[in-house]
């Protein structure tokens, strides 16, 4: 069903740990998790910082199909489509697609969980792919 490599996908979400790390889990003014407006506005401030290069530069590598499957696939593991919705969630993605997606992605708070719920969602398994994690 997916065509982007699991490789690839496991070398995405361990981008996106490494840079969510980085970012500070809550708004310090209300308390509440950072909304992806929010993220949007502290990644303005970090374009330089070297995680968020290597995460941009792997979404930015995929092909258009690839690229329109981490979208859907993003949106599965959020809980915007069910997994039983994948063609549907694709098919939304690939409507959408307008060469923003890297940043789009990037600035999505919680990507790595999203896309690792995802991948578990639809039975596939990223254990041979990741690293340092226990």
């Amino acid at each position: 069903m997916l065509t982007i490599p699991l490789e690839k996908l496991g070398y995405i979400i361990e981008k996106a740990r490494e840079f969510e790390v980085e970012l500070p889990p809550v708004n310090e003014h209300s308390g509440a998790i950072l909304a992806d407006e929010d993220a949007a506005d502290i990644l303005d401030d970090t374009r330089s910082n070297p995680s968020y290069e290597e995460l941009v530069g792997a979404i930015e590598s995929l092909n258009d199909d690839e690229l329109d499957e981490l979208v859907a696939l993003t949106w599965i593991g959020r809980g915007d489509y069910a997994r039983t919705e994948w063609k549907q969630a694709l098919a939304a993605a690939h409507q959408r697609h307008n060469r923003r997606e890297a940043s789009y992605l990037a600035g999505t708070t919680l990507l790595s969980d999203y896309l690792e719920e995802a991948v578990d969602q639809l039975g596939y398994s990223l254990e041979d792919f990741e690293t340092g994690r226990k």
